[in-house]
Parts: C-alpha cells; structure tokens; sequence
C-alpha cells in the first residue's frame, strides 16, 4: 500500500507540483492550504508523513506542529524559505523530524521524504525492549517509559534514544547520528542533532541541565552512560 503525504502550503502552484511529482514516486498524495485544513485533512486521511510550509496565513506551520503532535507522532518534514537557523532550531524542538530550505529540488525533497520513512518503519518493525535504569524503550510499541511513566517523543528523538541505548558507552559523532536519523549526512547539519539531544534530555533526564544518561563527550559527540560511567 502506497504511503500517504499531507503536503501543506498556502501557495496552489507548489501544493501541484509536489503532489504531481509525489504521486509520480509512488505515494499518496492528501494537500492543505492552511494549518486549520491541514488538522482537519491529518484527522480524517491519517498520514504517513507531513510536509509542511512554515509561513502560511490563518494557522501557520508551528502552530500546526503544536496543535497536531499532541495527537499524533507523525513525522514532519519543514518547507521554509528562511534560511535563519533560529527558525530551523525552533522547528527542529517543536518535533519536526527535518527541514528542506526553498528553493529545493523535488529529488531532494524526496530523498529526505524516503529517509523519514523508513526510519518510521524501522521502529515499528524492531522487536528489541531496551532497559537502561529508570528507561524502557520498546521498539516494537514505539513506547518510551521513564520511572514507569509513559514519555511522548517524537521519531527523531525516539530514533536517537533508541541508537544510543543499543550501546551504551559507545561515543556517536554528530554526523553518525544524523546519518542514522536521514539515511545520509549531510555537512552543516549536523547540529540539528544538538537540538534533538536537547529536547529529549528535558525529557528524560532528571536534571536536564545535568545529565545522567545522554553524556556530551566534548570535540566527538554523545554517548548513553553505562552504569559505572553514570
């Protein structure tokens, strides 16, 4: 069965093209003008992904993500014509999984779309139960407990979470993250991870400010503690 994408974009022209050229990959493509039809379409149509433009009347892209990600875990790729790497950031710690800069072509585009996807697919598809102290991770019920109590992540950090669990002690570079979050890694991106590790450290963490589980090892990356290390 073909994946479904809700593209949303206020701008007829380019909600066409990516829906031709989507339609032409394979998938199935559902479209919004505006973030208010977009929670009306997402409801009703349940998609796979979301592609989302930032700036768009009525209800724009982060409003969007705030209202949605507290129904649904649905991955989100950004459409943004700001090249300000605050916007990206605020986008990224909402629960955007990535972001494409305008102007973009539809093959990269694409190519991002496929890498979110399949990392969905892998987590539901992975069987393993992780235990790390007060930490479950479930692969297979894409279920995150800390202290017993049910924590909501989105893919990307739940994806992060899950890699780093799998080998604690093991240092992941930046880069080697985000290869594990888009299938490729591409050069200047990789700070994007910063904001994920972020994000699920005020989650996870007793004292985000002073983590126990997700170590920065300086000038190399991050790592889950062991026990002797935590």
């Amino acid at each position: 069965m073909a994946k479904k994408i809700l593209v949303i974009d206020d701008k007829l022209e380019l909600r066409t093209l990516l829906k031709s050229y989507l339609t032409q990959e394979g998938f199935d493509v559902v479209t919004a003008n505006d973030g208010q039809e977009a929670l009306y379409v997402a409801r009703h149509e349940k998609p796979n992904l979301i592609i989302l433009d930032l700036m768009m009347p009525e209800m724009g892209g982060y409003e969007f993500i705030r209202s949605y990600n507290r129904e649904a875990d649905t991955p989100v790729v950004i459409l943004t014509a700001k090249i300000d790497e605050n916007d990206k950031v605020l986008g990224l710690e909402l629960g955007a999984d990535d972001y494409v800069t305008k102007p973009f072509s539809p093959r990269e585009l694409t190519a991002r779309v496929r890498a979110v996807l399949r990392r969905a697919e892998k987590q539901t598809t992975a069987q393993e139960i992780l235990r790390m102290g007060a930490i479950e991770l479930d692969w297979a019920g894409h279920i995150t407990t800390v202290n017993g109590q049910v924590v909501e992540l989105t893919p990307s950090e739940f994806t992060l979470l899950g890699t780093l669990m799998a080998t604690p002690g093991r240092v992941f570079s930046r880069l080697e993250l985000l290869d594990r979050l888009q299938g490729t890694a591409y050069e200047g991106y990789e700070r994007t991870i910063d904001v994920h590790i972020r994000n699920l450290r005020s989650k996870i963490e007793p004292d985000a400010g002073n983590p126990v589980y997700i170590e920065t090892i300086y000038g190399a990356g991050y790592r889950f503690a062991t026990q002797e290390q935590g």
